[in-house]
């Protein structure tokens, strides 16, 4: 037990994997954005992390250098994290029975299959329905803890592609990592670093052209078309979303999303005219077409009513018309409020939210687009996606316009959204600098 984390601070560090180079940075990269450039600013060197995380302190740092750490992990005062870790982690979820009868059946069944010389179709399908349940689930999951999965189950159908020779399971376990690096890249999206994301997207690309799986290459390069577009690569967008729109045997669900992308990537591009013609299309799609990735896997793979609604409410938005914005955004909430609460995407409804307050805010309804706002506040701090925190940024900036200097409701509205979006993990965790040019 001598090796065990002296402080709580030690216990996350390790859970996040941050090594000290990282946490320099982070703490540098949030020291800055607290409390300006400035040269007083806290620093933090290796000796001194060391003595923080092995619990040598006898009384705590300056209040910068605390308000830093709980910006890192909020919730956690400075106190707890440089006391001793509790015994249960008061952020942790409680014990789930669920899921401990899942890995134990896991376990059970490598530990079978590993006893031969061959992988078994048992280990496909067993792989086939984690894919199946992470791209379910992954709604309701922290982009984080979405990439820790994906990440592990892509590591564990790599490994067991090396086991096999047999062209048919080489296709499918191929097609399953392809999945998953898709999986990473809207993962990685989330969190901020986009040009992961992007690698992470060709990887499911390539994926998709090697086993000649088509809906998985679709879905790649509608994937790389909002990247391209949310970094100001406008050209390339436009031409991804029309290279994906091109392959054959995809469904109706498929194409809705595809069209939804292009219609942002012309509306991004400034050509309104073809943004709404695909605007149009998105909602055309109703021939009973289905596909084994759109439909067969669906969960993140799929992109029900209200996600293309809410997509269509910012196309609105970019291309000028802020009553075409509220009505789709308000036709997103409608149609979210008819699914099972746990079926819910906070991701959506913080998104149309937004898009209502920023439709408002062109009409000059400061009043309005407060009330909008209020499900955003309500997003978990861990599920403060990019795409909701860009949204919010664009509010900011329009509230930061002269016209409403020294007005009370817009100052408090743009503070409030500084510390909404300070807290996420894309600005906390990931390369915010990236995103602050950004356009929403």
């Amino acid at each position: 037990m001598g090796d065990a984390p002296k402080t709580l601070l030690k216990v996350l560090c390790d859970r996040d994997r941050i090594s000290y180079s990282k946490f320099e940075e982070m703490f540098t990269d949030i020291g800055r954005r607290l409390f300006g450039p400035d040269t007083s600013n806290p620093t933090c060197g290796e000796t001194q992390f060391r003595r923080w995380t092995a619990g040598k302190l006898v009384t705590l740092p300056g209040p910068k250098t605390c308000r830093i750490l709980t910006t890192m992990w909020p919730g956690y005062t400075a106190e707890q994290l440089f006391g001793p870790p509790p015994e249960i982690d008061p952020q942790a979820p409680a014990f789930d029975l669920e899921e401990r009868v899942r890995m134990t059946a896991r376990k059970a069944h490598e530990g079978a299959d590993a006893s031969s010389s061959s992988i078994s179709d048992h280990t496909i399908d067993e792989l086939r329905d984690r894919v199946v349940g992470l791209a379910h689930s992954y709604h309701r999951l922290s982009a984080a803890k979405a990439f820790e999965q994906a990440e592990g189950l892509h590591n564990e159908i790599d490994r067991h592609r090396g086991r096999t020779r047999v062209p048919v399971q080489e296709q499918a376990l191929m097609i399953l990592n392809g999945q998953t690096a898709a999986l990473l890249s809207v993962a990685a999206f989330d969190l901020g670093y986009l040009s992961s994301a992007r690698t992470f997207a060709r990887t499911a690309a390539l994926y998709g052209e090697n086993s000649r799986f088509t809906p998985l290459r679709a879905y790649a390069d509608g994937t790389m078309a909002y990247i391209a577009y949310h970094t100001g690569d406008t050209t390339e967008a436009v031409a991804k979303a029309n290279q994906a729109l091109s392959y054959g045997g995809l469904g109706d669900v498929a194409q809705r999303r595809l069209h939804a992308i292009q219609a942002r990537s012309y509306a991004h591009l400034g050509d309104w005219d073809s943004a709404h013609r695909a605007m149009q299309l998105s909602q055309e799609g109703d021939q009973n077409r289905r596909d084994d990735l759109h439909d067969a896997v669906g969960g993140e793979f799929g992109f029900s009513e209200e996600r293309l609604a809410m997509s269509n409410s910012t196309t609105a938005l970019l291309v000028g018309d802020p009553a075409q914005a509220e009505t789709s955004a308000r036709r997103a909430l409608a149609l979210l409020e008819q699914r099972p609460q746990g079926d819910q995407s906070s991701h959506v409804r913080a998104s149309a939210a937004a898009d209502i307050a920023q439709a408002r805010l062109l009409d000059d309804d400061v009043d309005g687009a407060a009330e909008a706002l209020t499900p955003v506040w309500d997003v978990p701090v861990e599920q403060r996606n990019t795409g909701i925190v860009l949204r919010t940024a664009r509010i900011g900036r329009t509230l930061a316009r002269p016209g409403y200097h020294g007005a009370v409701l817009p100052t408090q509205l743009r503070e409030q959204i500084e510390e909404f979006t300070r807290l996420s993990p894309p600005y906390r965790l990931g390369p915010s600098v990236s995103l602050l040019a950004i356009e929403g």
